[in-house]
């Protein structure tokens, strides 16, 4: 089944036109919360330290991907600074004294070796705000680690394999731009600067809820549980099938040939077994014909 992409408005809300934003921040979850706050309409400065290496950037994720971090910073000016430096303070300084929020992912300790603890800052630009990115909350913040340790953490990886995506980075961008327009929000209203800590181990616990609730469990009924909501696999591929309200999943057992009552009934082994057998001797293209006709939610894979 294809998905056409989401139609654009003409004309996108710019929120944060006018607001100037600085980043600190290096790999993932800084500059993908600056590429958001861009797209929102926000001017968007990053300072990178010095490149090494015969690398182009400071930035690891320079290394690791270019293409990503062309993305991130598509837009964005970057700004060479060696913090450890008189000069690269004073530049440092010269932009955050026309900032509206400031964006960091040191560790606190490595801020205040910096200079750039929020107590600091706070007297010398009182209009300024910042939103500190860090791993774990709190006391923990200089604890070491990355997206795979919160996630774990979370119980968000249950076997050997390695997560589909960077979720914690992900979710703490957003989380991070959510912050950045809190602090916005509230200059525009109290007058009064905010400091607040996003923590990407808070937001691997945030995606981590619906599997504590036991939704995502194995008797969950989006984790599989569910006869209507199971990836199934088909002649050449596979069927992610979401029919998981009632008149989704009434369509999909009226094609099966499955007479179902209840929703109980979509959970017995012989519901998983006859939807299972019927997918199972369709093509993708006869699937995505089916789910088209039949108004079901249905999408096919590859192998």
């Amino acid at each position: 089944m294809t998905l056409s992409k989401p139609a654009t408005s003409p004309r996108q809300l710019k929120p944060l036109h006018r607001v100037r934003i600085l980043s600190l921040a290096l790999n993932l979850p800084g500059p993908a919360a600056m590429m958001r706050l861009k797209s929102m309409g926000a001017t968007c400065t990053k300072a990178e330290p010095p490149a090494k290496d015969g690398n182009t950037s400071g930035d690891p994720m320079s290394a690791y991907n270019p293409a990503a971090y062309d993305t991130m910073h598509a837009g964005i000016k970057v700004a060479r600074m060696d913090l450890k430096t008189e000069e690269g303070q004073g530049a440092l300084h010269k932009e955050l004294a026309r900032t509206d929020v400031l964006i960091t992912s040191f560790r606190p300790s490595a801020l205040e070796k910096l200079g750039l603890g929020w107590n600091v800052l706070r007297k010398r630009y009182p209009a300024l705000s910042m939103v500190s990115i860090v791993g774990a909350p709190g006391e923990r913040a200089e604890e070491p680690g990355h997206d795979l340790t919160y996630l774990a953490e979370a119980g968000l990886v249950p076997g050997l394999d390695l997560p589909t995506t960077l979720f914690a980075d992900m979710s703490g961008a957003l989380m991070s731009s959510e912050a950045v327009l809190q602090a916005v929000l509230q200059h525009k209203i109290t007058g009064k600067s905010s400091f607040q800590e996003v923590a990407l181990s808070d937001a691997a616990h945030w995606l981590a809820l619906p599997r504590s609730w036991g939704l995502t469990q194995a008797k969950g009924m989006v984790g599989g549980a569910h006869a209507g909501y199971r990836v199934y696999p088909c002649k050449n591929g596979r069927g992610a099938v979401a029919a998981l309200e009632p008149h989704f999943a009434a369509a999909l057992c009226e094609a099966a040939g499955v007479r179902v009552g209840a929703v109980s009934s979509l959970l017995k082994p012989a519901t998983h077994a006859a939807i299972a057998a019927f997918l199972a001797g369709k093509t993708r293209q006869q699937l995505e014909k089916l789910a088209a006709e039949k108004d079901i939610p249905l999408h096919t894979l590859a192998f």
